[in-house]
């Protein structure tokens, strides 16, 4: 593994020296500045780029100069909303929605709504690279699935150069950022199309097209991402605007009032709160113990680092760090199969800022989880924690996707439910932070390292990861101890302060008492 990572950076070092020196000098013109300035910082876009031409360096260079030069004459790096006709979005033929089986975003083609027009052609081409380019910057250029729902179509909407375009996008344009191509219920009058769209993908791309119709199309799209005409049981309904957003809702019973099986399960939550102070004073005690610990597990965590570690190994927790909200963990939250009965997981927040932050957190399957808080606001320099729970007898997928969206209030504004409702209405959208997080479901029956079923300390099972976990837990419980600790003595110091000054002013008074008799 250190000989091929060696050798792949070695291949991006060569690229970008090589591209500096035989094509920047005579066609930096024909380059947008930015793509440039990104070719020689983002190590995981050359990757893809060499991986896409297997890693033969001459054609890499080939396909950077062709999309580098494609990007420019499409303006790829502007493309938004505002600058795109309101029509294009609300025809509805192109949008992103839902997941394969393996876990990746499904990019749909309506073929239906899509009209051969030489005078929009260009326009609609456009659109296709907004997507693209929209996908790939939000999601670090995780590869798509792309579906042609050829379903109603007839020779009024077959137009090969808009189906080239989008089969080049992948080709040509967009490294390693294709799976799979569905083509769902093809007319027979567009076979003979296709084999010439076969000839367009190549050789090493053909293997990518399933032809599919409503009998076998679930082998790769589960029915909950389906819609009715396919076979599933997708209830979606794409509108503009505004934009789709990575189907993003809110999760069900959010701070409302909870019945039948989650009431049971909210009551032991607060059980779990009343025994916290409990955790708190054991958090103190081994404080010493968990540096020690945490030190041994940086040291057999690098010690790890050259074994190999099975499919299902967990990774350690990580926090991602943005501009107002520390999160952790970062990319995924793990859960449990129905066999190990493992149904919530925690998101600590952190508020980085001087300000009060507002956040709610949205979910692509808001009927499967619960989230606690959903929507509130996080003091400056405060963490607070999330609950995020499964709920009846639903079971965590990979595709399950779940966003959190936070902002900078205002020291005027309040933080109750108006007020926070009212300000998610009118903070303007580059102003908000995101982040995604992933589901990840572990199937063996070994217990999560971020679930909250058990503790750690009194399972000598668990692993470093799991032990690493639940220490980090138990500091920030010890950081939210302190700040309750600092909050008090400053009151404490307030009233020595406040009684002193009483007491002054009594003799002073006491004082002028017997000065006037006397």
């Amino acid at each position: 593994m250190a000989e091929q990572r060696q050798d792949k950076a070695a291949l991006i070092s060569e690229t970008r020296r090589r591209f500096e020196a035989e094509y920047l000098p005579d066609k930096s013109d024909k380059y947008d500045s930015r793509d440039v300035e990104r070719l020689q910082q983002d190590d995981k876009w050359v990757e893809n780029y060499l991986i896409w031409r297997h890693d033969v360096v001459d054609d890499t260079l080939k396909m950077i100069d062709e999309s580098f030069q494609w990007r420019k004459e499409y303006t790829v790096n502007d493309l938004s909303e505002s600058v795109l006709p309101k029509w294009l979005f609300e025809i509805g033929a192109l949008f992103l929605h839902g997941y394969d089986k393996e876990g990746y975003k499904l990019f749909w083609f309506r073929v239906k709504h899509h009209t051969r027009d030489p005078k929009q052609q260009l326009e609609k081409k456009k659109l296709v690279a907004f997507w693209l380019e929209h996908y790939a910057k939000r999601d670090h250029g995780k590869p798509l699935t792309v579906v042609f729902d050829m379903a109603e179509t007839g020779i009024s909407h077959i137009d090969l150069d808009f189906v080239r375009f989008i089969v080049n996008c992948f080709t040509d344009y967009y490294p390693n950022f294709l799976t799979k191509i569905v083509i769902f219920e093809m007319p027979w009058i567009m076979n003979a199309a296709f084999k010439i769209v076969k000839g367009w993908l190549g050789p090493d791309a053909i293997s990518m097209l399933k032809f599919t119709n409503k009998n076998d199309v679930q082998e790769y799209i589960s029915g909950e991402y389906l819609p009715p005409h396919m076979g599933g049981t997708d209830s979606f309904k794409y509108s503009y605007p505004p934009l789709v957003d990575d189907d993003f809702q809110t999760p069900l019973c959010e701070n409302g009032p909870i019945t039948s099986e989650d009431e049971h399960e909210s009551k032991e939550e607060i059980d779990a709160d009343t025994k916290e102070a409990g955790e708190l004073n054991e958090a103190q005690n081994l404080n010493q113990k968990k540096m020690n610990s945490i030190e041994q597990i940086s040291k057999s965590e690098e010690t790890d680092k050259t074994e190999v570690k099975p499919k299902n190994t967990k990774k350690a927790l990580t926090t991602f760090k943005g501009p107002l909200l520390h999160i952790s963990p970062a990319e995924e939250l793990y859960f449990g199969s129905k066999d190990t009965g493992e149904k919530k997981c925690l998101i600590v927040l952190t508020n980085v800022t001087k300000n009060v932050v507002a956040f709610k957190v949205r979910t692509t399957a808001p009927e499967k989880y619960r989230v606690k808080p959903s929507n509130s606001s996080c003091e400056p320099g405060t963490s607070l924690d999330i609950i995020v729970s499964l709920h009846g007898g639903f079971a965590a997928s990979l595709q399950d996707r779940f966003l959190i969206m936070a902002a900078e209030m205002d020291q005027s504004s309040g933080a109750g439910v108006p007020e926070l409702t009212q300000f998610w209405k009118e903070v303007p959208r580059t102003k908000v932070m995101e982040h995604r997080l992933r589901c990840h479901v572990i199937e063996s029956s070994k217990p999560s390292s971020l679930t909250l079923k058990d503790n750690a300390f009194n399972n000598p099972a668990k692993t470093n990861e799991d032990l690493h976990i639940q220490l980090t837990h138990l500091l920030q419980i010890n950081r939210r101890l302190e700040e309750q600790m600092n909050r008090c003595l400053w009151f404490q110091q307030l009233s020595v302060v406040l009684s002193l000054l009483s007491v002054t002013v009594a003799a002073f008074c006491f004082y002028l008492a017997n000065a006037q008799r006397s």
